[in-house]
Formats: C-alpha cells, sequence, structure tokens
C-alpha cells in the first residue's frame, strides 16, 4: 500500500500554482473527487499539488484492484501517475473520458445555493459559477483539452482558490514567434503581459508543448466568456487559462471535510 510518493512530495513543495490552504484541505479534496473513479473508466489526470493528491489516491485504489486508464496533462503527472502504478493511456488510444480531475487556480464562486455539504449539493449554478482560471503550473492547453473530452469534469480546491469574481492573472500559452505581437494585442484589451521567467534556468518556461507563457493582468474580470472568445481569436495564442462551462462540480476540501458545489 502506498504511503508517501517522493514525487508528489516534491510537487507539493515547488510554488509553480497558487499558494494558500491547508495540506489536510488539498487532500480532502483530491481523495474525495478520486472515490468518484469507477471500474473500467478513463481518467484524466490532473496538474498541481491537489490533483497530485487524487492521482495518488487513484494509485492506491488500483493498488487494491480497481481497472482505470489515466490521461495525464502535463509531464509531472505523467510521471506520479507511473509512480503509483496507474496504466496509461491517451486521447488518440480511446472512445472518451470518463472523468477528468484536476485543480485551479481561482475558481468563481457563488456562495448561494448551491455550496452545500457533499451529501447535500444541489443545483446548477446561473452565476457564473464554476469558471475557472488555470495555468500557474503552464499545463492549461492539455488540461483543457482532457477537461473538454471528459464526460465529467471535476475541480478540487481548498478554499482560499474559491473568489466571486476572478481577478489573478490569466496564462496565455503563445507561439514562441508570435510573443511580441500577441503581447500588443492583450495590451490593446487592457491587459498587462508578463513573460513567464523560469525559476531554475536563464529565460522564459517553456511549456511541455514547446511554447511560452503570458500571464496576462486585466484586474477584476466581468466578463471571463467575453474575455475568453477574445483571447482565443488571436494568432498566436495556442490556448489561455480561461476554462468557461466545463466544470461540472467542485470538490473543496477543508480541514473537516469536503463541500461540493455544482454547476
Amino acid at each position: 500500500m502506498y504511503n508517501v510518493f517522493p514525487l508528489a512530495a516534491r510537487l507539493r513543495n515547488q510554488s509553480m500554482k497558487t499558494e494558500g490552504g491547508s495540506e489536510t484541505a488539498k487532500r480532502n479534496a483530491g481523495e474525495r473527487a478520486a472515490e468518484e473513479v469507477t471500474d473500467g473508466s478513463v481518467v484524466g489526470l490532473g496538474t498541481g499539488s491537489t490533483a497530485a493528491y487524487a492521482i495518488e489516491a487513484i494509485g492506491r485504489a488500483v493498488d487494491d484492484g480497481l481497472d482505470v486508464r489515466g490521461i495525464p496533462t502535463s509531464f509531472q503527472s505523467r510521471q506520479l501517475a507511473l509512480e503509483v502504478g496507474i496504466p496509461l493511456t491517451s486521447l488518440d488510444a480511446v472512445d472518451g473520458v470518463d472523468l477528468a480531475i484536476d485543480g485551479a487556480d481561482q475558481v468563481r464562486d457563488d456562495p448561494s445555493p448551491n455550496a452545500e455539504t457533499d451529501a447535500n449539493a444541489t443545483a446548477a449554478n446561473s452565476n457564473g459559477g464554476g469558471t475557472l482560471i488555470k495555468g500557474g503550473g503552464g499545463a492549461h492547453a492539455r488540461e483543457k483539452l482532457v477537461a473538454a473530452a471528459a464526460d465529467r469534469y471535476l475541480v478540487v480546491a481548498d478554499p482560499s482558490k474559491l473568489i466571486p469574481e476572478l481577478d489573478r492573472s490569466v496564462p496565455v500559452e503563445i507561439l514562441p514567434a508570435a510573443h511580441t505581437t500577441v503581447a500588443e494585442r492583450v495590451r490593446e484589451l487592457g491587459g498587462e503581459p508578463t513573460l513567464r521567467d523560469a525559476e531554475h534556468k536563464d529565460g522564459p518556461v517553456v511549456t511541455d508543448n514547446g511554447n511560452l507563457v503570458l500571464d496576462v493582468a486585466f484586474g477584476p474580470i466581468d466578463s471571463p466568456a467575453e474575455l475568453a472568445t477574445t483571447l482565443a481569436s488571436i494568432p498566436g495564442v495556442v490556448e489561455h487559462g480561461l476554462f468557461i462551462g466545463l466544470a461540472d462540480a467542485t470538490y473543496v476540501g477543508t480541514d473537516d471535510g469536503v463541500e461540493k458545489r455544482t454547476y
């Protein structure tokens, strides 16, 4: 039985994604979402410290006999899945994805009416709840691809990620040759772009897809769907970190348990 995974521990000690939230809260969220994985399913495996707890829990279930195949969304999630014994596949090798589990940097939250306990989660949110900003780890292009392919997309988060209005910088993955032109275009939209620098090497972050990332500060985002459409239309943009209408539920871990938002 798995207890401590060295790669997961290293991942949680890194600061690629947003900080905040206790490890207990993250663990509770990830492990609760992992309970939704059923025998024979294809599962999207997200990236980040909270998603890592879900991957670990799925690994323990596989060790106990659960039959699943995982589709990782990044090099890190792939390595962790291999470490815990989850058989892997790819999108082009399966008919579909039954369930995807991933974290988020921010979750637009409407505390009523569906901020219920896990046992009593209720109706869909009509006020933009469940809209996400992702990409703190630079994996948002693959994460969105898997999320869009999944029958169900579950977000795992601690309370620090919940916010009534999105205001975090939006990660935008771009072709390297388009760095200057995309930066100019987002400035025209009122954004302030910053090329993401690597922490342990000279130069910018390079994604698993071989691209660069602009972190674009827009301030409070009144209309995430409109901004998402505009960003997607800019030549040279591969993908942005606004996730609109993809999440089916958010499992919010606390030190005492889990709350569930449904959309």
